[in-house]
This record gives C-alpha cells, structure tokens and sequence, in this order.
C-alpha cells in the first residue's frame, strides 16, 4: 500500500486492544498507515471497562487519570472528549490505620512523601517524632544517591520509618498495586532522583516536582467513566481505517509477522499490546475491585473525602473510593442516601456484599444499611515483563508501563516512529497533543 505520495507503507499488527494497542492502531490509522489489531478476548478496551450497577454504567478498571502532563488530556482532545474531562471533588483521601486511627493524607505530599515535615496534616499522621526525623532529611548528607533503588530504600535512609510505614506503604499498596521495597523511584517519581541530586534533600526535591506539575488536583475523570476513552479509540480507529479483530489469539509473534493459534500468518511489523506474548511477565499482581451501590445516610458527609487508603491488617479491603462523592456528575443520579463505592481487594472476596458490610464501616466509620447492588471484578496487573528483542516493539503493560499517564505517551510514541515524523507531523498524529 501506498500512501497519497506514493510512498510505500508497511501494514502494522498490533496485538492486544487494550488502550495501549488502541492508541497504537488509532493513531496510525489517522496517518494513513494500514493497521490490524489482534484481541483474544471478544471485546477492545482491556482494564478500561464498564459494568452496570444499580442500573447506572460504572468504571470497573481505571476510573482516574494522572495529570502529571498533557498525555491523556491531549488524547481526549483528539477524541472529541475535552468538555467531558472533570476533576474530582477537592476533598482529601484519607489514611486508615486501625478504627481509631484515621487522618487525611497530607496535601501537600507526592507518593506520601511530604513536602513539609512538620506540617500539621503530616503530623497529624507520623507523630511529633516522626516529623522530627523526617526533618533530618534537611542536614542528612546525600553521598550516593544511586544506592537509593526502591521507594522504600530511599524514603527509609532520608525520612525514617514512620513516614515510610504510615504514609507512604499505603499509597504505594493502594495506588500502585505493590508494597515500596519493590517500587523503583525512577518508575513511580520520574525525576525525583535528578531533583534529589539538586537539592540535597528529599522533601524540598519532592516539592519541586509538585510545583512543576499542573495546577489543581493530581487527577481528573471522564463524565460517563473513563471506559468511554476506550470505546472512541475503538471507533475513531475503525473509522480511519483500521481493522478490529476479536477472538483473534496469536500464538507467536517475530519482526515480519504474527501466526494466530488458528494457524493462519499474518505479515506485517508488529507491536505488541498484551503482556505475556513477547516475553514472560516477570512480576504480575491480581486486584478484585467491588463496586457496590449501597443505602447509608452516613455517608451522605463523605467523611473519608474521596475515599481511603487502608493500611490496617485487620480490614481486608486495602483501599477504598467513595465514588459517587469523588465524581459528583455520578453522585446527582442516586437517590437520597444512596452512594456508589469501590473497594479494592488482593485476594477476591468469597461474598462480595458481606465483604463489603464488614469493610465499609470499618474504612469509613459508619453503618451500612443495606446493599443494593454489588459487582465483582478482577484483574490481572502486570507491574514488570522480561525485556524482548531488540527487533521486536512493546507497549503498556508489556513495556512494563501502567497507568493511563505513562501508557498513552509510549503508545503515541511508538505510533509515531512507525508512521513516520513526515507523516505524522510534530504535534502528534492526526494533528493533536501527543506525549
């Protein structure tokens, strides 16, 4: 095939429609470039996904986006979707400890390391001698800043094991699906080294990283749920014409070609969406997610904000998001006294509504009434893959990227090394903002 100058174009194959594989075929499509893409399961989307609940359509996979940059907002730009971007209600998350022992996170905070040590949300949290050692940080020498590999080597060898244990274990299990000893700092804080290396110290590093991000809350949403981004790249690709196959499940993959289980070839340069096609997942985590609509007057304050991140063993949900308050367009569709909640399990609940009658009250410190309705959902997140050949290109989950913020700016990248700078132009395919 060629393209309008005559140019010849190679035919791409993605494998998997995930939103990585989506933003891969979309975006080339756009271009001009003839792309395929291979989904074994009978739906595109991946873990962005819906569920009805209560007769109302919820996320059931990411409902939030990073804002770290532009990347998805760019994206949903391109898509039609800008009005429909919304923040989330300007409430704090909360930190639960045990029943008695719940504070909200510190605000002004990245990963639950503080800008402020001794300010009064984080004492509030770590205690006067936590906020004293994590002060330390300030005359602490920095002599090798490349031994502090993990989160939790770093935030322990600066700030002490109270801010590592109280406030930053939580949000690493609740946000990053991992406890810190096995989150690298250049994975989840990109540029909190070289900041590190400029400052001296860890909070004042940290708040310089704040002060670089966008203004306003760290993450916004999709009125109508952030599935809705995967359902218009699956149109907006089809439409430019690229090709959706479903139940399509490839058996092996090479730099000229795909064979799908069927046996049938498929030739074409290939970029791989799915974990374990290329190379073996090497560190994978499963998530249940419960989503429940459920009658309690008692949370019609919303007191854990928008929700909680649950560090008390003897509660078995380790985070909590009080949906219907974080996102009030979901909120003004529910009758008096009815709230949509998420929890977020390791290990799948055997009865989800009992789970969620223990759990709920404990988390938010109020009585549910009744549960109406109660959807269960489990994914399978992979945190890291093996490295692939040199001749082979992966995105996403198989790059061992997650979340939406660092899926969508690899996937346009790859996009745009395929079709060509010439043809994609500098502001992105088709135009608009890419990473």
């Amino acid at each position: 095939m060629t393209d309008p100058f005559g140019r010849l174009l190679d035919p791409v194959l993605v494998v998997g429609a995930g939103v990585a594989g989506l933003v891969v075929a979309r975006d080339l499509a756009v271009a001009g470039v003839p792309v395929t893409v291979l989904e074994a399961s009978d739906r595109p989307g991946g873990q962005l996904a819906a569920v009805a609940l209560d007769g109302i359509e919820v996320d059931a996979g990411a409902e939030s986006f990073a804002t770290r940059d532009a990347a998805v907002a760019g994206l949903l730009r391109d898509l039609g979707l800008a009005a429909d971007i919304v923040p989330p209600l300007d409430a704090p998350a909360w930190l639960v400890h045990g029943p008695r022992d719940a504070v909200p996170l510190p605000a002004a905070s990245l990963l639950g390391i503080p800008t402020v040590p001794f300010a009064a949300d984080v004492t509030a949290a770590i205690g006067w001698a936590g906020s004293l050692r994590a002060q330390l940080d300030s005359f602490l020498p920095l002599l090798r800043p490349d031994r502090y590999r993990t989160v939790a080597e770093l935030v322990r060898g600066r700030m002490g094991r109270r801010v590592l244990e109280r406030l930053v274990a939580p949000v690493a299990r609740g946000v990053y699906s991992t406890a810190p000893d096995a989150l690298l700092v250049d994975v989840a804080a990109p540029g909190l080294r070289s900041a590190l290396e400029r400052h001296g110290s860890l909070h004042t590093a940290v708040a310089e990283l704040r002060a670089a991000s966008p203004a306003g809350s760290q993450v916004e949403g999709l009125r109508g749920g952030v599935h809705r981004l995967a359902v218009a790249l699956a149109e907006a690709a089809t439409a430019a014409g690229a090709t959706l196959r479903t139940g399509a499940r490839v058996a092996a993959v090479d730099a000229r070609g795909v064979r799908l289980e069927t046996g049938e070839r498929l030739d074409g340069r290939v970029v791989v969406a799915a974990p374990g096609v290329a190379s073996e997942p090497s560190r994978q985590r499963e998530i249940t997610v419960v989503l429940a609509a459920v009658d309690a007057p008692g949370l019609d304050a919303a007191p854990r904000g928008t929700g909680a991140l649950v560090a008390d063993p003897a509660i078995g949900a380790r985070a909590f998001t009080h949906s219907s308050a974080k996102w009030p367009w979901l909120g003004a569709t529910l009758p008096a006294h009815r709230h949509l909640v998420r929890l977020s399990y390791d290990a799948a609940p055997a009865d989800p509504a009992a789970a969620v009658i223990a759990d709920l009250p404990a988390i938010a410190g109020v009585p549910v009434d009744r549960v109406v309705d109660v959807v269960a959902r489990t994914w399978t997140r992979t945190l890291a893959a093996a490295p692939v050949a040199a001749d082979v290109l992966v995105v996403g989950e198989a790059a061992s990227a997650t979340g939406l913020a660092r899926i969508v700016p690899g996937a346009r990248e790859v996009a745009a090394r395929l079709g060509g700078a010439d043809l994609i132009g500098p502001e992105g395919p088709g135009g608009g903002t890419s990473a």
